[in-house]
């Protein structure tokens, strides 16, 4: 009997908070397709946070994947169709220690060359890229995984297959603009 009070009690705690359970998603609705991507709050907070706000802004809206480099990623979240960068807020911390690493379907955050320098730009990982991560990279920091692709690869690897050319300085720029059309946070 106690054993079954116990198993009925657990699972009515659990049953009554599926919501702090539920993994955080964001659709990127484009104009190639939805992808669907899951953040880890967990493992980069400050990432994830800063993204999120950015969704709620609708800063992503009407932005277009700006450089896509087959066996390598696809970057968008920070230039219109134009190539005219958004204004952004304040940098980030780059949390690249923390254990996600750069792997195919992955999502980071852009930066400079400067380690905290992140702000909207993010990329997709194509192809599993080690040396992205902070214990591998050339300047020691690396670049901040704070997502993966759970739905949607096919779109992503869509997007890296259109052509690309150059654009005023900007190289392997996608020659039909990919347009991220809206950000949601999923229910």
């Amino acid at each position: 009997m106690r054993t079954f009070s116990l198993a009925l009690t657990l699972g009515l705690a659990l049953a009554a908070a599926p919501a702090a359970w539920a993994a955080e998603r964001v659709k990127l609705a484009t104009s190639a397709g939805d992808i669907v991507i899951e953040l880890d709050r967990e493992k980069a907070p400050v990432s994830v946070d800063n993204f999120l706000a950015y969704v709620k802004a609708k800063h992503y809206d009407g932005t277009v994947f700006h450089r896509v480099i087959p066996g390598f990623m696809i970057q968008g979240g920070g230039m219109d169709a134009k190539m005219v960068e958004r204004p952004t807020r304040a940098p980030i911390k780059n949390e690249s220690r923390n254990g996600l690493n750069n792997t195919r379907g992955s999502v980071a955050m852009a930066r400079t060359a400067v380690p905290d320098s992140a702000t909207a730009q993010f990329f997709i990982n194509l192809v599993d890229n080690p040396f992205l991560d902070a214990a591998n990279a050339r300047d020691g920091h690396g670049y901040a995984v704070f997502a993966r692709v759970v739905d949607g690869m096919d779109v992503v690897d869509k997007i890296r297959d259109v052509p690309t050319g150059t654009v005023g300085m900007h190289a392997n720029v996608p020659k039909m603009p990919i347009t991220l059309i809206k950000a949601t946070m999923e229910k």
